[in-house]
């Protein structure tokens, strides 16, 4: 079972459950997924294989290279990279997704419209305002979107130290989640507010948002944040002896060129 299975079982045992769907579309995005190519790369260009069903066209796309074998029966070319881009790329262009079509449990067709919906909902990028917080006070947050947070930072490893989840009142009266990264690498301020976001999104709760901020370990703030947050530890990287070559399309901030 991989973790596309077991969404993808929760949302059919459960068809009117919201959080369930979007579970499952959360971990089709974020997932790896090995999309079927009419030829081999060209660089950075790679065509995927178009095939014409009779609800419309659509691409392959497997979350296993052995499911992506059972298909073909034959070697055939393919590019590994997160649903988030394929979806990126298919957005508006009327093309349907198919996912482990003929090989596995976890198989479905997903119409154009359902793909121009997930593209949009993860085109989503963060608002900044200006607040000034007066308290910290321990969270109040449902499981599913704790669990969501929880996912979404495990794999955010080498980004920041850890994360601090804490209730917060401003100055102005209001009060909301906070969620402090820190010690933050340079430049992952963006995913990182990105990946929180989703959390909320794809939980199906409307808490009204969360307030990401950046510390530094040192920084006066951060003393009181910990004493009422939640913690979360992000996984370390651990350094190559080697630099590995990244094959096309798996870095989602340097997406390949699809040609159709």
């Amino acid at each position: 079972m991989t973790p596309l299975d077991t969404a993808h079982a929760a949302m059919q045992a459960a068809p009117d459950d919201d959080t369930a769907r979007l579970r499952f579309y959360e971990r089709l995005a974020d997932g790896e997924l090995f999309l079927l190519l009419e030829s081999e790369a060209k660089g950075d260009s790679l065509t995927p294989q178009v095939f014409d069903l009779e609800g419309g066209p659509v691409v392959l796309v497997f979350d296993l290279e052995e499911r992506l074998a059972a298909f073909t029966g034959i070697p055939a070319p393919y590019a590994a990279m997160p649903g988030r881009v394929i979806a990126a790329h298919l957005a508006g262009q009327g093309i349907g997704l198919g996912l482990n079509l003929g090989v596995a449990e976890a198989a479905m067709l997903l119409p154009p419209e359902a793909v121009d919906w997930l593209a949009e909902t993860l085109d989503n990028p963060p608002e900044a305002v200006e607040a000034r917080p007066v308290a910290f006070h321990a969270p109040d947050l449902a499981e599913a979107l704790l669990t969501g947070l929880d996912a979404k930072l495990a794999r955010a490893g080498g980004l920041a130290d850890h994360a601090l989840l804490a209730g917060v009142s401003y100055d102005d009266g209001s009060t909301g989640l906070v969620l402090a990264f820190i010690d933050t690498a340079p430049g992952a301020e963006a995913p990182l507010a990105r990946a929180a976001g989703e959390a909320l999104t794809f939980s199906g709760l409307d808490q009204g948002g969360i307030d990401v901020i950046f510390l530094a370990a040192t920084d006066a703030a951060t003393a009181p944040l910990t004493k009422v947050a939640l913690r979360f530890d992000l996984p370390q990287p651990e350094v190559p002896e080697t630099i590995t070559p990244i094959a096309p399309g798996s870095d989602p901030d340097n997406p390949p060129k699809l040609r159709w």
